[in-house]
């Protein structure tokens, strides 16, 4: 879109903000975020003209209204959650979707592996767990390892790991994606392997109840933080009209906000995993239940909230659907 085309098409609009501006916390906050996308629209496509200095004046106008009184803790926590992170998620969508088709993939290959390769899948879970699960099955008690040891210590253990492996494979991303990559493919692997070997017992739906129970929230989280692991990779590989420099660094703070926003989810899956998933002799209504529940927050939050919202934020004769990076 010619300069000239995206003033006059958007002049009164910014003129109502500058004369004024609203009072009601979420209509400041959704001008507020009106506005930076249009600066970010102006500054990669007329990255010098005084449109973009106008802008910026006038976002940061903005952000002085918001976080000017002693509201600030409150109104900044309740703008992160309802507004700034689903927007990170429709922003880069495309590497939150292929950061789901390697992790699909990768799971297929572990599941192909561990039916064709008898070795395979003692290679990756380990002798000593699928002995203890063999024994287990015999016992009648296929999942006994949910219910070992005590139920908080293995909540702040677990709770722990997830939280490494997410910034883990949010930073390997550094490496031009490979990194991040790598670990999708570990856990993918892992996953698939893990999965085959219980449907090879006829356990199959029983362990989706059981194991998917915690682990809809715990490897969505692993998924979408292998997105944010792309993003940072992508900065570097196609920093588009920026600097490499500054493509990174806009990454870095996206995805950063990805790895802060993920670790409630984290948490809550260690919660279920430690308190819940032992209690195998669950009704499988509640199960099901919870399950069911888990995934339709995953896509409400990431899919479905972001994309409404970004149709409700964004002005209708622009086109600002093109990720950053």
């Amino acid at each position: 879109m010619r300069e000239a085309l995206f003033i006059k098409q958007n002049t009164q609009r910014w003129k109502d903000y500058e004369k004024q501006q609203a009072s009601d916390p979420d209509e400041l906050a959704e001008s507020f975020i009106s506005i930076t996308d249009d600066l970010a629209y102006a500054k990669t496509f007329y990255p010098k003209s005084n449109t973009t200095k106008y802008l910026n004046g006038l976002a940061a106008g903005f952000h002085q209204s918001i976080y000017k009184n002693r509201k600030e803790k409150t109104n900044r926590f309740i703008t992160f959650w309802k507004y700034e992170l689903p927007l990170i998620f429709y922003k880069h969508r495309r590497q939150l979707l292929y950061s789901f088709l390697f992790f699909v993939v990768f799971s297929l290959m572990g599941w192909l592996s561990a039916k064709y390769d008898s070795t395979f899948l003692r290679a990756i879970l380990g002798n000593d767990y699928v002995n203890m699960t063999n024994e287990n099955i015999a016992k009648g008690d296929p999942f006994g390892v949910y219910k070992q040891g005590d139920s908080s210590l293995m909540f702040l253990m677990i709770a722990s790991n997830n939280i490494k492996v997410e910034l883990l494979t949010f930073v390997m991303g550094i490496f031009l994606s490979i990194g991040t990559i790598y670990e999708l493919m570990f856990n993918g692997i892992m996953m698939g392997s893990f999965q085959y070997y219980f449907f090879s017992k006829g356990l199959g739906l029983q362990s989706v109840l059981v194991i998917w129970l915690h682990g809809t929230l715990e490897l969505s989280s692993i998924i979408i933080a292998g997105g944010a692991g792309l993003i940072l990779g992508n900065s570097i590989l196609f920093p588009k009209t920026f600097t490499r420099m500054v493509s990174l660094k806009n990454a870095a703070k996206d995805g950063l906000k990805i790895g802060i926003g993920l670790i409630p989810i984290f948490i809550t899956a260690a919660f279920i995993e430690s308190f819940l998933t032992r209690r195998t002799e669950m009704p499988i209504w509640l199960s099901g239940s919870i399950l069911l529940s888990s995934l339709a927050f995953i896509i409400w939050y990431v899919i479905v909230y972001p994309a409404y919202l970004n149709r409700k934020l964004t002005p209708k004769n622009l086109n600002l659907d093109e990720p950053t990076y």
